[in-house]
């Protein structure tokens, strides 16, 4: 990490930032953090440089960033200081511009733990699925309670789209709240010290079991108050390391949980009686996004809130008007003859769990196609993903692969989905390899019937949200 002799806010507003891929989910919403304290930032994309979603950078710039391509000719000052990831090779031309004039140089992660760290009270959502949405859910309460906090999302929280906010995966806010979605897979959770930690759950990922633990054990040890997940067996492990508990989850002893049976599971909302078991109150809980995942997302967000000073019961009233996030089960449409498009950033095995049991729970035939995020995710949970996979999706079902997401770099691409393929075919699976995903869009439209639910997955590719739609309009005028 680059050692500033002050990390306050007002310090770091004060700099000259040059984000090297400023359009990507994570260091969008700190950009936009950053310029709304008052701060100068510009910067590049390879995205913006290929033309994938232009009106993005074009918002960018109308906000008033500057963006140069990325050939370096953006960082012209040693005061500049580069944020970028810390997989951002040393060719990059902006690194290589940047060490050539001595600028100082933070990863996305360590710049947000130090705005995070400054805040007076703090909320980290960690866990390997669902944080972006009980990130989304714990700001837009905490907004509606009137606490003004400031929110980094990885994901556009809809409750603040606004026709100047196409974009919104941060609010900016007065408050002394600063609420976050904190990343385990590079192992930078380890850099925050949150006032409320919530941990949803740990499952192989990026990382081992055996390094996940560590590293969550530490985050609860870190927090005056953790927010853990009863259902999860690995979670409720980590619970000795916290200094004061509030759980969550539909087991019989958690504290903030659902009445047995009052489960009602629809096709774009769920509701159920939620009970705090600390003081055996009742609320009717209904929620816009549907799933179980989705009300164990909301038992989080409740607890979390309370943990801040939210009464249940307010809490359990503002999360009713929560509308979601995009890309997460999100529906694109139903046609006239009742196919209906779903955009979902299910990508790890417990996510495409999730979204596979939400569409299960409901009749009709699955399409499930699925663009792998990068050749290195793709090994090293390529099994449990065809597993999941296999065991999701009923005789009917089929899943249409096509090759992983590839922008450039020098990562191993010798194994790909044609792996992935032949392992949900050993597990009585049906799926198909396609390597073009405009072919597979021509194989999705060609088996598409009535009553079809196709849902569009994968991560670090906002060109998805895009192909989701477009097909979406070629099936409405077949």
């Amino acid at each position: 990490m680059t050692h500033f002799a002050d990390l306050s806010p007002e310090s770091l507003s004060a700099r000259e930032w040059f984000f090297c891929g400023i359009g990507g989910s994570g260091m969008l919403p700190l950009a936009l953090i950053l310029r709304g304290m008052g701060a100068r930032v510009a910067g590049s994309d390879r995205s913006r440089d290929q033309g994938r979603t232009p009106e993005k950078f074009a918002w960018l710039e109308a906000l008033g960033f500057t963006l140069f391509p990325q050939d370096g000719s953006g960082i012209m000052s040693a005061g500049q200081v580069l944020v970028a990831s810390a997989a951002v090779e040393d060719s990059v031309p902006e690194v290589v511009r940047a060490n050539t004039l001595g600028c100082a140089r933070m990863s996305r992660a360590e710049l947000l733990s130090a705005l995070f760290n400054a805040a007076p009270h703090s909320i980290a959502v960690g866990g390997t699925s669902g944080k972006s949405t009980v990130t989304g859910m714990i700001g837009w309460i905490l907004t509606q309670a009137g606490t003004d906090p400031t929110i980094m999302n990885g994901a556009v929280m809809k409750n603040f789209v606004a026709a100047d906010a196409p974009f919104a995966s941060a609010r900016v806010g007065s408050g002394d709240m600063f609420v976050s979605e904190v990343d385990e897979s590079d192992g930078s959770i380890a850099l925050y010290r949150p006032t409320i930690a919530v941990l949803n759950n740990v499952s192989l990922d990026h990382k081992s079991l055996e390094e996940l633990r560590e590293l969550f054990g530490n985050f609860l040890e870190c927090a005056s108050t953790a927010v853990i997940n009863a259902d999860d067996d690995e979670s409720v492990a980590l619970m000795a390391r916290a200094m004061n508990v509030i759980s969550f989850g539909l087991a019989q002893d958690a504290m903030i949980s659902v009445t047995e049976g009052t489960i009602t599971d629809g096709p774009t909302t769920i509701t159920a009686e939620l009970i705090d078991r600390r003081d055996d109150t009742t609320h009717p809980l209904r929620l816009q996004v549907p799933g179980r995942h989705n009300l164990s997302n909301a038992l989080a967000a409740i607890a979390a809130a309370s943990a801040a000073g939210v009464s249940v019961a307010e809490a359990v009233g503002h999360i009713a008007s929560f509308a979601g996030l995009a890309r997460r089960f999100d529906i694109v449409g139903t046609t006239a003859s009742g196919i209906t498009v779903i955009d979902d950033f299910g990508h790890n095995p417990e996510k495409i769990a999730a979204t596979l049991a939400t569409l299960r729970a409901h009749p009709g035939r699955i399409i499930a196609f699925f663009q792998p995020h990068g050749y290195g995710p793709l090994r090293q949970m390529g099994a449990e993903l065809a597993e999941v996979i296999a065991n999701g999706l009923g005789s009917q079902d089929l899943t249409i692969l096509c090759d992983p997401v590839y922008f450039g770099g020098t990562v191993d691409r010798s194994v790909g989905s044609e792996r992935i393929v032949r392992l949900i075919g050993i597990h009585g699976g049906q799926a198909e390899h396609i390597p073009a995903r405009a072919d597979c869009a021509e194989r999705i439209i060609a088996l598409a019937q009535t009553d079809d639910r196709i849902v569009i997955m994968g991560a670090r590719d906002d060109t998805l949200s895009v192909f989701a739609r477009d097909l979406f309009e070629r099936l409405a005028r077949r």
